[in-house]
């Protein structure tokens, strides 16, 4: 006797990486409701995985697919939008190749195992952007970063921003003091060196220092906290062995050991010295929210922590369209003593599923009242979906607001814009599984659990992206 099988069904996110991304020059963009704000003025710019599949084959990690910039700027005449792919090196030879060719985060190089020593692992360009005078940086933390123009979005070649040499990379998580201008970054090297940076605004590196740590760790994010610059290093180890002989990818040689603990480094930003390290409970982190240093010395960080890394295997599943891992994040407040990195207090202040943590752009290592994210929604299987919604965590009060996007429709992190002191917007784009079309989505933050107060149409379904920045008009 026969039994039919039931189809497999991949989730309604799966829609938005089940083809490459199709790039779009500068177009308008249709209004589909509501009304542009009148001082909305600059550009949105959001960076992520764009090209996830090449001759039939699909990427191996989320973090492989090429990078793909999405450009939204908002004029007195409305709003255009543009889509293109960063064109680096590794891209270019894939396109032609008809295959790819290189090893990656989550990939291994085609070919003999001694490919993965004769071909450099490749720039994928795809977490994260920096909006500078005169150029965008498209960032990703295994490499150097790309200049792209500003307004077209077309590649312009690699940076080295006055500084970095060869065989350093320049990470994806940048801080910007509001006060000074001046930019803080960080690489980890193959080496296992913590290298540090500190550039002026105009992106050139100016100081730069390095640091010793204990193997080759995970290290995706850092926090600038008033006069500090802190490092939550996980528990996470590459086993450069299996890595260079080609029998794991970086992804899969990375061992999770909850014994070395959470590794702390306190370092002053002016200087970029050592100031303490210690050590605290195992626990793993992408990204951090914000930190600052309160008037009594402590530094206090908030963070989306996850007990595992577990998450690793999540987002690789996420490249196949189809998750069945469970690894859930939470909002997180650490308490530091600067002088000798020890933790002070730690507590969950948040138990929503959630990630991509951020702040007010302008309140970069200060004190900060509340921090926005995106959060599964409510009831939601941890397992099989994507965050499904955007949320304001207001610290004062320890209320968390939510905007549902409602069934099947997939936000990016929110981004704030300030319109004066005390009020602004949240800009997110939308993945609408239900219609199978991305969107820009706009919030009164004020009144961020009613209806978006406009929503605009982009040409092309654009995949789902990690990190972006707004620019203002004549910064």
């Amino acid at each position: 006797m026969q039994t039919s099988q039931s189809p497999v069904t991949r989730p309604a996110w799966a829609g938005a990486i089940a083809q490459p991304a199709v790039e779009f020059p500068l177009t308008p963009l249709n209004l589909l409701s509501g009304q542009i704000p009148q001082n909305l003025r600059g550009t949105l710019y959001r960076n992520g995985p764009g090209c996830l599949q090449r001759g039939g084959e699909r990427v191996g990690h989320w973090f492989d697919g090429d990078g793909g910039i999405l450009g939204v700027h908002f004029g007195e005449k409305g709003a255009t939008g543009t889509y293109r792919l960063v064109q680096t090196e590794g891209y270019l030879a894939e396109k032609e190749a008809g295959k790819f060719l290189f090893p990656n985060y989550g990939m291994k190089a085609q070919g003999p195992f001694w490919n993965n020593w004769l071909r450099p692992v490749k720039n994928a360009a795809n977490t994260s952007v920096l909006a500078l005078e005169d150029k965008l940086l498209a960032l990703w933390e295994g490499g150097k970063p790309h200049a792209l123009d500003l307004e077209s979005l077309a590649t312009l070649g690699k940076e080295n921003l006055d500084g970095l040499e060869s065989g350093q990379s320049y990470s994806a998580h940048p801080k910007v003091d509001p006060h000074t201008g001046e930019i803080f970054n960080f690489a980890v090297g193959i080496n296992s060196q913590l290298y540090l940076y500190k550039s002026d605004a105009s992106g050139r590196i100016i100081k730069q220092d390095s640091f010793k740590l204990s193997g080759l760790p995970l290290v995706h994010d850092f926090v600038l906290a008033g006069r500090y610059l802190v490092f939550f290093v996980p528990p996470v180890r590459v086993n450069l062995i299996t890595a260079a002989l080609g029998i794991d990818s970086y992804s899969d040689a990375m061992d999770w050991k909850p014994q070395l603990g959470t590794q702390i480094l306190v370092f002053d930003k002016e200087t970029l010295q050592l100031i303490s390290r210690s050590e605290a409970e195992a626990w793993y982190q992408w990204h951090h929210a914000n930190g600052y240093e309160r008037e009594t010395g402590e530094i206090v960080v908030e963070m989306v922590a996850f007990p595992d890394f577990s998450t690793n295997q999540y987002l690789k599943e996420v490249a196949r369209g189809k998750t069945e891992t469970y690894a859930k994040g939470t909002l997180w407040r650490v308490v530091l003593d600067p002088q000798t990195g020890k933790v002070i207090s730690r507590e969950q202040l948040c138990d929503r599923s959630s990630e991509f943590p951020m702040v007010e752009s302008s309140l970069t290592g200060q004190p900060w009242r509340y921090t926005y994210l995106c959060v599964h929604r409510e009831n939601a299987d941890l397992r099989r979906e994507l965050v499904g919604a955007i949320a304001s965590f207001d610290r004062e009060t320890g209320k968390l607001t939510v905007a549902d996007m409602g069934e099947n429709r997939y936000p990016s992190e929110p981004i704030y814009v300030a319109n004066g002191e005390d009020s602004g917007w949240l800009l997110t784009v939308v993945y609408d599984g239900n219609i199978q079309r991305s969107e820009v989505w706009i919030y009164d933050r004020e009144t961020l659990n009613d209806a978006p107060i406009c929503r605009l149409e982009l040409p092309q379904i654009v995949p789902l992206s990690f990190h972006g920045t707004f620019s203002p008009q004549n910064r």
